[in-house]
């Protein structure tokens, strides 16, 4: 193994990876250190997305969808299916392969990028070294040009009630329970609560989610943020706000919570918890003594615009660094600061990063809520189109949700797009290309989509803004 080179990446998930394939398309020699390790003591690349977050959770979710749909709405297609059972082992098992597929698939990447694949444990040291720890727990000293720090987050842990990986779990935990939970307790109505609430409740647990704050999903759109919350009911989420968790005792037959809510003290009994309540940088063991690289007063790695740190060629991307804790945000730092290294032009629009929750119905936005251009001060106007007006949607039996445009009112920009619905994950992008490019609400009017199809609702948002949309009464 060679120890110089160009590039040294320290963390192999959706920021790391991506960066040192670039690095590597640049003609640059790199090395990707990574010490994930599966529960079966396999090590792998694609930290916590591919082995135990974005991936896994998608084929559970969409495993669970066709659970809900076979119960509740085949009959309405004619399609007779009988009493629906589910098999938890072979939905964990599809599950297992399509992430032991993802991450094999790094493996593939890196040998045709020419990047070095090191599993195992990276420190930065002094003066841009990296000292790496094997599998075997030889430690070897490797030197680089460039560093680019992405060792991501972890799940943050309630002091009240700490992880013991069997009935107090963390999200990778909820991921790989054996069998259907009768009483589940979700604490945190995030995006990873929900999500892995809605698959436990459609497999057939009774699910309570338990939320500290007072309001519903705050970092969405005030409208959306009532609508799914109207849906989660209907789904039969038990959603508890301005609850409070602070403590739990275990028994042989469950946990029983303890929280505050307005009404005073509570307790609830289940048989398994989900701390979903967030995710910190995770930087144990990754700075030696000396490397001038600063971490802030929330455990992040500081950096400036660019990802740089401040030391020169040391450089921080993905979840351990400020801003929005998302695979795509992460994998787009690290190409950019990959082509930074290589000389070429880059940068990341920080103003379009689209956010999703994969639930039923799906919940997408890009760019600022109706509430945040209110506070704002300037003038807007709104556009909104329901699914239920949708020929596609019918046909699909997915009318739940709307399609909204939040756009400038001076000069018709579109400052936002919110989306709750069927595909909203899909139909946000061309949202986030309309903004950027800095398109108008009359941009996407003149832009011909397709009949029929669930596209057509944000093509008739953007006409709603002015009033003049053709399948919906403007109002």
């Amino acid at each position: 193994m060679s120890s110089e080179y160009d590039v040294i990446v320290i963390g192999g998930g959706p920021a790391g990876y991506p960066a040192a394939i670039r690095a590597g398309q640049n003609k640059l020699k790199v090395a990707c250190i990574d010490e994930w390790v599966n529960k079966d003591g396999s090590y792998a690349f694609g930290g916590t997305c591919l082995n135990a977050g974005c991936i896994p959770s998608k084929a559970l979710l969409e495993s669970s969808e066709l659970v809900h749909r076979a119960q509740h709405e085949f009959a309405v297609h004619g399609i007779k299916v009988g009493d629906v059972s589910v098999d938890v082992a072979t939905m964990q098992k599809r599950r297992a392969g399509i992430v032991k597929a993802s991450t094999q698939g790094i493996n593939a990447l890196f040998k045709a990028a020419g990047v070095t694949g090191l599993q195992g444990h990276g420190k930065l040291l002094k003066g841009n070294k990296v000292e790496f720890t094997g599998k075997d727990g030889k430690k070897e000293e490797l030197t680089a040009k460039h560093v680019i720090l992405a060792s991501g987050s972890s799940p943050t842990e309630l002091k009240s009630m700490p992880f013991d990986g069997k009935q107090i779990v963390d999200s990778w935990g909820a991921l790989e329970f054996d069998a259907v939970p009768k009483r589940l307790c979700v604490v945190g109505a995030g995006v990873i609560g929900l999500e892995l609430g809605s698959v436990w409740r459609r497999l057939g647990s009774e699910v309570v989610v338990l939320e500290a704050l007072d309001t519903f999903l705050p970092a969405a759109d005030g409208a959306v943020s009532k609508e799914a919350l109207k849906h989660f009911k209907k789904l039969g989420l038990d959603i508890r706000l301005g609850a409070k968790v602070s403590g739990a005792d275990k028994s042989a037959s469950g946990v029983k919570l303890k929280y505050t809510d307005a009404k005073g003290e509570q307790t609830l009994e289940v048989d398994k918890v989900v701390v979903a309540i967030g995710r910190r940088p995770f930087t144990n063991g990754l700075l030696g003594e000396g490397t001038g690289v600063q971490i802030d007063e929330r455990g992040f790695i500081k950096v400036d615009h660019d990802c740089k740190t401040g030391v020169a060629n040391v450089w921080a991307v993905g979840d351990v660094v400020r801003g929005p804790m998302l695979a795509h945000k992460g994998k787009e730092e690290g190409v950019m600061v990959a082509d930074l290294i290589a000389g070429k032009i880059a940068e990341v629009n920080y103003k379009t990063i689209p956010s999703v929750i994969y639930t039923a119905p799906e919940i997408a936005w890009v760019g600022q809520t109706e509430e945040e251009v209110k506070k704002s001060g300037r003038a807007y106007k709104v556009g909104s189109f329901p699914f239920l007006a949708s020929g596609r949607a019918r046909a699909m039996e997915a009318t739940a949700g709307f399609a909204k445009i939040v756009a400038a009112t001076d000069d018709d920009e579109i400052l936002g797009v919110h989306i709750i619905g069927p595909m909203a994950g899909e139909l946000i992008a061309e949202a986030v290309l309309a903004m950027e490019y800095s398109a108008s609400t009359e941009d996407l009017q003149r832009t011909i989509h397709a009949h029929p199809t669930l596209s057509e609702a944000v093509h008739e948002a953007a006409l709603a803004a002015d009033k003049i949309a053709i399948d919906f009464p403007n109002r």
